[in-house]
């Protein structure tokens, strides 16, 4: 059997994880079947080739164009692929073989104002609706994706398999006890500090969050706490800024951008609390990572989240700046309510693993084209 996978968003942030911890997985656990990369022609040559059993193949269609429409499908059939996975939803429709997509989210249809015109919602909307039903199975990251999946595209829920995220590996790796120092002097972190890391864009509530940072910095307990935000460029958001602005903020919240993985595993070690009030997320796997160190977390009570984190966080109402507070609070002042968020998170970001679950899709792969032989 001949598998191809797209692996063109490699380097990417949150897609970009997906892909690189399903190939490395499956080059640990699949040494027969033959597997064709493809990718973009600046990844190359930084893509590690797992197995003997795994080969590059350079596509130069970009993601979400209209090229990819026509070279994928010619590619498929110059490499003579018996199933192809799309990991993210574009599964073009001249495609003639056996076929998996990967719909992480419904977040292009709930917020079409983060696309750049009409049309690119009219293109992400008939991408997604033919690739769930042109697809010979859909997997998604939770059940809260699956309802969303199931409620808008009405396939049957049998079609629809839920493998969970995990944290990526290369988060574990423990760093070198002068890393916390370093990290320290270059990011100025002499006062304790919330945490948020993920992009900024408005779903993610991060007003909110700066409002009820705010609410909290009013007590004498907390006027020493900066708020660090790790994700895009303020610059891309000038919301954010105005609420700095608005409460005088500008020496308490630090937007460092996107920082290495090396420094994020220091960030959330170091971190007072983790908060991610987002409003919807197909998984959530920031709140995760940040149990995995234990560090204690907030989140909201809406959408996947409560599914990932379970009994293991802190759930507050998104919408409401007051429960926000409340939960960060909580998190910092009780110190027996911190000690079993840390021993719970810790237990909880270790029931998810990559090799599980990619052991999942392996099997799902195996149904494919179990289904597809001639009786």
């Amino acid at each position: 059997m001949r598998i191809a996978i797209d692996v063109r968003k490699y380097h990417d942030f949150g897609i970009g994880t997906y892909i690189r911890n399903l190939v490395h997985q499956l080059g640990r656990i699949d040494r027969e079947t033959e597997y064709v990369l493809l990718c973009r022609p600046q990844d190359r040559d930084q893509i590690v080739v797992p197995g003997e059993n795994f080969r590059i193949v350079v596509e130069s269609a970009r993601p979400y164009s209209i090229s990819e429409q026509i070279r994928i499908p010619i590619a498929l059939r110059r490499e003579h692929v018996d199933l192809f996975h799309a990991p993210h939803y574009v599964l073009p429709p001249l495609v003639h073989c056996r076929s998996v997509v990967t719909i992480h989210d419904c977040i292009h249809l709930m917020f079409p104002q983060y696309l750049p015109s009409r049309m690119a919602y009219v293109y992400a909307w008939a991408q997604l609706w033919t690739a769930a039903h042109r697809s010979d199975r859909i997997l998604t990251v939770s059940e809260t994706s699956k309802l969303d999946i199931l409620r808008r595209f009405h396939v049957p829920a049998d079609k629809v398999t839920v493998v969970y995220n995990a944290i990526d590996e290369r988060l574990a790796i423990p760093p070198a006890d002068e890393g916390f120092e370093r990290v320290r002097a270059r990011y100025q972190l002499k006062d304790p500090f919330a945490l948020y890391v993920g992009n900024i864009k408005p779903h993610k509530n991060l007003e909110r969050l700066i409002d009820a940072f705010h609410q909290l910095r009013q007590e004498t307990a907390f006027e020493s706490l900066k708020l660090v935000i790790i994700g895009d460029e303020i610059s891309k958001y000038q919301g954010l800024r105005r609420a700095v602005h608005r409460h005088k903020l500008h020496k308490h919240v630090r937007f460092f951008g996107f920082v290495s993985l090396e420094t994020l595993a220091v960030l959330y070690r170091l971190a007072g609390v983790f908060v991610f009030p987002s409003l919807y997320e197909g998984f959530g796997l920031p709140p995760l990572e940040a149990m995995y160190f234990g560090t204690p977390v907030v989140t909201s009570n809406v959408s996947s989240l409560p599914e990932v984190v379970g009994d293991a966080a802190i759930l507050v109402d998104p919408y409401d700046t007051t429960s926000i507070a409340d939960g960060m609070r909580k998190a910092l002042l009780d110190e027996d309510l911190r000690s079993w968020l840390r021993e719970r998170g810790m237990a909880r970001a270790r029931e998810y693993s990559w090799e599980r679950s990619v052991e999942r899709i392996r099997e799902v792969y195996g149904e494919v084209m179990e289904r597809a032989q001639p009786l």
